[in-house]
């Protein structure tokens, strides 16, 4: 008898991947049947052996034997005269099974099963692919950079699935060359023109989130739990967390002793600066946390229409700010409140440490100055030139300059 030979009319079967054989078994299966009942009217009274490893097909009719001239039906039943030169032991009442040849579905059947084969393996594939992404949105995975192009990356994950990520979802400083590996979460997965593409992102909150459950076990285990993320990716973000434990202290926990914990997510997004802060319900005590690293005077809330003036002293001012105006606001996307920043008027003419200057005056001058007690901007200022020269080993043109730049601050 001959068989249907895979391996050579279905090449292209060798190609799918994510395709467990059992399933293939069945497509094949499923194809054939359906060219068998268009053929033959029901595909009840046949059986299909599909060998995957042999890479053939046997299909077998089976026919119950009636008297010459009884058939009813030929694909269910067969004359004794004609199933006595299949065997001639068989009896009327018995039941005869018939190898299809090849040659019994033509060429134009063969082609369209071919055709047919191939289209619903690429459509269980895409649906396959489609599913075990689509339960993966919110999760990181990890691939290879195989195409770099201006608007997008096309990645591949271990098993040649590709995945895209946009521009738009890379880490400004991002830079990543053919076959480099890469992390990033899955953003959405989308059916269009029935393919799937999965979208990927590293500058989702979801990102920083998922990695902060993959370096904090506490994160991971639900004792620490993630309240809120902000971000502007490669430049910096706010993470508010929250612990019911009293005994787990949530940002030491997230942070690591030395940074260990939160140093590896700091480089895995290109440096971006991460404040970890402790979530409170009490609103002007987080809205205080928000604004780390700078340190409040005052607070005042107006809870109707969600605008909040923060008080703060002169040099606490631009570190609320902070570089680019990202501080603030992060903290108002934090918060959920407008925030306007404002000196203390009352304590604008306060004194100043003399390590607040450290930006405009040279270390080993502050650190002199500080040897004869003046560690504060006021303490200098209260002492004439002649004397500050007299008790420092200071030159007159130094001590002007230092004066010059204490007073401006109290202008």
């Amino acid at each position: 008898m001959e068989h249907i030979n895979l391996v050579e009319t279905f090449a292209e079967f060798k190609e799918f991947k994510n395709i467990d054989r059992e399933t293939l078994m069945h497509i094949i299966e499923d194809v054939f049947r359906g060219m068998i009942i268009k053929k033959y009217g029901s595909d009840e009274n046949f059986d299909i052996i599909v060998n995957i490893d042999k890479g053939d097909l046997e299909i077998w009719r089976n026919r119950e034997i009636v008297e010459d001239e009884m058939v009813e039906d030929e694909n269910l039943e067969i004359e004794l005269s004609q199933a006595i030169k299949i065997e001639p032991d068989f009896e009327v009442g018995e039941e005869v099974s018939e190898e299809l040849k090849f040659s019994d579905f033509g060429r134009r059947d063969i082609l369209t099963i071919r055709q047919n084969l191939i289209a619903k393996i690429h459509e269980y594939e895409k649906d396959n692919i489609y599913n075990k992404y689509k339960d993966k949105i919110g999760e990181i995975v990890t691939g290879e950079v195989y195409q770099i192009w201006k608007k997008e990356i096309l990645i591949l994950d271990d098993e040649d699935i590709e995945l895209l990520l946009p521009k738009s979802e890379q880490i400004p400083s991002d830079y990543y060359r053919k076959g480099e590996s890469i992390r990033a979460v899955v953003l959405k997965v989308e059916m269009r023109n029935n393919t799937p593409f999965i979208i990927l992102s590293r500058t989702s909150p979801i990102f920083l989130e998922k990695l902060f459950e993959s370096e904090v076990p506490e994160v991971y285990d639900g004792l620490i739990t993630i309240k809120n993320i902000v971000r502007v990716p490669g430049e910096r973000a706010k993470i508010a967390v929250e612990s019911y434990d009293d005994r787990i202290d949530p940002v030491g926990a997230c942070v690591g002793m030395k940074g260990s914990r939160i140093h590896g997510i700091v480089r895995e997004l290109k440096n971006e600066n991460i404040d970890v802060i402790n979530y409170t319900a009490n609103t002007s005590l987080y809205i205080s946390r928000a604004l780390s690293p700078a340190k409040t005077t005052s607070i005042e809330i107006d809870e109707e229409n969600k605008k909040v003036n923060v008080y703060l002293k002169p040099d606490q001012v631009s570190l609320a700010i902070g570089k680019g105006g990202f501080n603030i606001r992060l903290a108002g996307k934090l918060t959920g409140y407008e925030i306007d920043v404002y000196r203390d008027t009352e304590t604008e003419f306060e004194d100043v440490d003399i390590r607040e200057f450290s930006d405009e005056i040279d270390q080993w001058i502050i650190d002199e100055l500080i040897s004869i007690g003046c560690d504060t901007a006021k303490s200098v200022l209260d002492l004439n030139i002649e004397e500050l020269v007299k008790r420092t080993d200071l030159e007159e043109v130094t001590i002007k300059e230092v004066i010059r730049i204490l007073g401006a601050e109290f202008e």
